[in-house]
């Protein structure tokens, strides 16, 4: 019997009311309610993948569509089924979505925030999308939420990393697979201390906006409990090209670590100029001057070229992990045989995520047995699972965030090939990065309840 089940006769057992009969579970009542937005009366049901197709998370947008792509040829049967095969989870059968083939529309968020709800408003009430996904900033991921939320649709978030997302801003609609900022801060404060030792003085240039602001927050609070100090946090605006006149200041500033707050395009280019500028030939304190990228990728060490070797920073999974880590993380090399042999090169953090959200929302909707919004919050909050990459993984009911390993990664000095830039210095175990839901740095606001909209 599974879990479920076990779950299900429970309820059922104990959920007797005044007046006779039996109290369902949350899901099976959600699953009878006979109106919700976009409730699929065809043969077919519609998703959504709002993805950064211009501005400078492009290129992880253009790796979350190939694999948001790949996610529904194997919930449709086509293909080696990926990680449907090593998924915990059997409820899936390759037959689509509760018999239904799943379709899908794109959009451009343009790393826009307004630009990213007006495309997620018109999947939904154009296209009749019952699900969104997608975006690489936390600043779309978090406006597109709240629009979820109003419309009545799951939102299964892409790339975002702030701690907003499950943070102040969460939402009962919404759901993070994705590690957050906090989570970067927790692993990596250990490695940085080893690394560069406990005296330390840091210079931050940092993204203006959500993301940053708390990517900044989180790493200067992990590194001033060992002992740096902050020197400066200078914020850059997200549509900067140009960082020559932020890193100049950094170079009569006192401080030996420069931390880049910068994802994307932006990261590449201020990386780049902070080499230019002769950083990492400095001594300053009687130490060498470093530079940390607390969050990279596989993509953004290809844009940096040779200036990303020994940049010490976090992922939340790369396509190495489970030949280098071992069957723990199984799913990852079933996934990087199926995205490989389809467009010819591994898959990025942002491909895995946002394949695994598909296929998480997928499997709730078949558990549930309904497309309500409603039974699947009840199908994903409290969710524990394998298989999809990461190892061990649990969707906290508090706050709709998932709880992993996280990856602490390097710059390799001499890569074998163009698509091995990227050493695991190692896997922090989940409850090294695991946070009380009510911890300050996610406090103010309120999941809600579930929106099933019409």
């Amino acid at each position: 019997m599974s879990k479920m089940d076990v779950t299900r006769r429970g309820v059922l057992k104990t959920g007797a009311v005044a007046g006779g009969g039996l109290l369902l579970p949350t899901y099976l009542r959600a699953a009878s309610h006979e109106g919700f937005t976009n409730a699929p009366t065809g043969d077919t049901v519609t998703l959504g993948f709002n993805v950064p197709q211009t501005g400078p998370y492009a290129d992880e947008g253009a790796d979350e569509l190939r694999a948001f792509e790949l996610a529904v040829e194997h919930l449709n049967g086509g293909g080696d089924g990926g990680m449907l095969q090593t998924f915990s989870s059997k409820a899936l059968q390759g037959n689509g979505i509760l018999g239904k083939k799943v379709q899908y529309v794109t959009g451009d968020t343009q790393t826009k925030s307004d630009a990213a709800r007006a495309s997620a408003k018109s999947m939904i009430e154009k296209d009749g999308a019952i699900m969104i996904s997608g975006g690489s900033s936390s600043g779309v991921a978090v406006a597109v939420q709240g629009l979820c939320q109003e419309a009545g649709v799951i939102f299964m978030a892409g790339l975002t990393h702030s701690n907003d997302t499950t943070g102040k801003d969460k939402k009962a609609n919404g759901f993070r697979h994705m590690f957050n900022a906090y989570m970067s801060a927790a692993a990596l404060a250990p490695v940085l201390s080893k690394l560069y030792g406990n005296d330390r003085r840091a210079y931050h240039l940092t993204a203006d906006y959500t993301w940053g602001w708390t990517q900044q927050e989180s790493i200067q609070a992990a590194t001033e409990a060992l002992g740096w100090q902050t020197v400066n946090n200078v914020l850059t605006p997200l549509a900067a090209t140009d960082f020559s006149s932020y890193i100049a200041p950094v170079l009569n500033s006192g401080a030996d670590v420069l931390v880049l707050n910068h994802y994307g395009g932006n990261m590449i280019n201020s990386l780049t100029a902070a080499v230019q500028f002769g950083l990492r030939e400095k001594q300053v304190n009687g130490k060498n001057f470093e530079i940390v990228v607390p969050l990279y990728s596989e993509l953004m060490a290809k844009g940096a070229g040779s200036n990303i070797k020994g940049i010490v920073g976090s992922q939340n999974w790369d396509w190495k992990l489970e030949n280098q880590m071992g069957a723990a993380y199984a799913g990852t090399n079933a996934f990087v045989k199926s995205f490989g042999e389809k467009f010819g090169f591994p898959p990025s953090q942002a491909a895995q995520t946002c394949y695994a959200q598909t296929i998480l929302y997928a499997d709730a909707v078949a558990r549930a047995g309904s497309f309500n919004p409603c039974a699947v919050v009840e199908a994903l909050e409290g969710f524990e699972f394998d298989g999809l990459g990461n190892g061990k993984t649990l969707y906290r009911k508090d706050d709709h965030q998932c709880f992993k390993d996280v990856l602490v990664v390097r710059g390799a000095e001499n890569p074998a090939n163009e698509y091995e830039l990227v050493e695991i210095v190692e896997v922090t175990p989940t409850e090294q990065v695991t946070y009380a839901p009510d911890h300050p740095m996610f406090a103010g606001g309120a999941l809600g309840t579930c929106n099933p909209g019409a």
